[in-house]
């Protein structure tokens, strides 16, 4: 059995040199969020957070009042309507 207190002696995933990514994944605001939940509370707590999207960072608070959702009983369905709005496919680096 391996011993739990070794350090690796390199990181998991290589980080490579490049340009930054602007905003945050829409899983990271996700998982600070708990479900159902209103639209006005996200909106409250999180409303000002810049997601990444395809076409740059957009405010979340913008990309609901794009949606008719008042409510979402899930994660799953609070993502996919922000998908729907901000769209899905590869994010632009700076």
């Amino acid at each position: 059995m391996a011993d739990d207190d070794e350090e690796p002696e390199e990181p998991a995933v290589e980080l490579g040199e490049g340009p930054d990514v602007a905003g945050v994944p829409l899983a990271q605001v996700t998982s600070r969020l708990h479900f159902g939940i209103e639209v006005s509370e996200i909106v409250r707590r999180e409303g000002d957070t810049e997601i990444r999207t395809p076409d740059g960072p957009r405010e979340l608070g913008e990309l609901l009042d794009a949606s008719d959702e008042t409510y979402f009983p899930t994660r799953q369905e609070f993502e996919q309507a922000v998908r729907a709005v901000a769209g899905t496919g590869p994010v632009a680096t700076e």
